[in-house]
């Protein structure tokens, strides 16, 4: 099947929420409320991290840039305003840490080579540019192992370098959404899906003390309780009907007739659809499976693992498969 190639060198820019957190408690605030070790990060740090619910169910994705002065929680997906609502119900009086609203900004992410090394400054344009706003999480952010990001926020101008690439298209920034596997509200984080489901075992923390949705995350790593993961599909029917027949929600079976998953996402192209979609453990070592209705109305499926899935942690899922 054609695998309609993306371009080597590009970027793309994504609307974020920035949330700003001051004061002598926010680290250790911020440590308790998601998934990622916080307290101890030096100033300077950019941590990614999950934020989940008591249940570990995903809320949302953010990266935690800390400071001298406190830190800033960049909400790369889910709904920033939500968040910022949630912090607000379990921040106390007592709790030194000043809660900024949220604020609109924008990632760009990357493809290739490029940084702030790899281009010359335009005539006026100060070297080194901000450096403060290149991400480094060291984590897949959808562009590819340990690929940095550029935070922009308000007018802010591009760093040349970086406004020199070309950009992706609509369809071109889903189709690399789709084929790393970075999860997106509401196809994969939502309250069915945990960060170990959705292939991201580098944004949690199993050595940090207790936070919100550790008692469930720990269980989940401890006695094999991962029962479903992300992957990819492709199939080769084009048009609405095909599209349909794959929308999200759509019950993935085996070739057997066995329940299989559910898909998550889809996108039409002119060499036909692919998507994401959180297949049962018992189907992870099918390389094909149905959608919809088992018969000859069935769409067949090619499956393999996103680019950026990052298998759970040992014991998590890896016993003998049980549907």
């Amino acid at each position: 099947m054609t695998n309609s190639a993306l371009p080597t060198v590009a970027r793309w820019s994504t609307p974020i929420s920035l949330i700003r957190l001051e004061g002598a408690d926010t680290r250790r605030f911020l440590h308790g409320q998601s998934s990622q070790a916080i307290e101890l990060a030096p100033p300077g740090s950019c941590l990614a991290t999950c934020l989940i619910s008591p249940t570990a169910r995903m809320r949302a994705l953010a990266l935690v840039r800390v400071d001298e002065r406190g830190a800033d929680l960049l909400v790369l997906a889910g709904d920033g305003h939500a968040v910022h609502q949630a912090l607000d119900r379990v921040l106390f009086p007592a709790d030194r840490v000043r809660l900024g609203a949220p604020e609109p900004a924008v990632l760009v992410r990357w493809l290739g080579q490029a940084g702030p090394a790899s281009g010359t400054p335009a005539e006026g344009e100060a070297q080194p540019q901000n450096e403060h706003n290149l991400l480094q999480p060291s984590v897949d952010l959808g562009a590819g192992a340990d690929q940095p990001a550029w935070l922009q926020r308000g007018d802010d101008p591009l760093p040349s370098w970086l406004a020199a690439l070309p950009e992706l298209t609509t369809e071109q920034v889903e189709q690399q959404r789709l084929r790393q596997g970075f999860p997106a509200a509401p196809g994969e984080l939502n309250d069915d899906t945990n960060p170990f489901e959705l292939g991201l075992a580098p944004w949690v923390s199993l050595n940090k003390g207790c936070y919100v949705g550790q008692e469930t995350l720990a269980k989940l790593a401890t006695y094999d309780g991962v029962k479903q993961q992300l992957r990819h599909w492709r199939a080769s029917p084009t048009g609405p009907a095909a599209a349909d027949a794959c929308a999200p929600g759509t019950p993935l079976l085996t070739t057997a007739g066995g329940r299989a998953g559910v898909i998550t996402s889809v996108l039409p192209g002119p060499d036909g659809l692919e998507g994401l979609a959180l297949v049962r453990r018992s189907a992870l070592e099918d390389t094909a499976l149905l959608a919809g209705e088992s018969g000859s109305g069935a769409i067949s499926l090619e499956i393999s693992t996103p680019a950026g899935f990052v298998a759970p942690p040992v014991g998590a899922g890896g016993g003998a498969a049980r549907s």
